[in-house]
């Protein structure tokens, strides 16, 4: 029997596959590669950390590093 309550959405992050593990860790990996310049300069495709909050920081941060490198090749 349903209560008519909709369940909660997952938390998403647009590009990046999210998994939380059974012990209640999150884990993103990037959908596409970086490329090897940004992997060079850092830049994670497979990050873990205690809560969606912190995942979606460090994600910006690897995205941020991308940009970066982008930015230098293009400019």
């Amino acid at each position: 029997m349903s209560d008519g309550r909709a369940p909660a959405p997952s938390p998403t992050i647009p590009g990046w596959r999210l998994i939380l593990s059974d012990r209640s860790r999150f884990w993103a990996f990037r959908e596409t590669p970086f490329p090897i310049a940004a992997r060079r300069a850092g830049a994670e495709p497979d990050l873990d950390a205690d809560t969606f909050d912190e995942i979606q920081a460090l994600v910006e941060r690897q995205e941020e590093i991308a940009r970066q490198v982008a930015g230098q090749v293009t400019s």
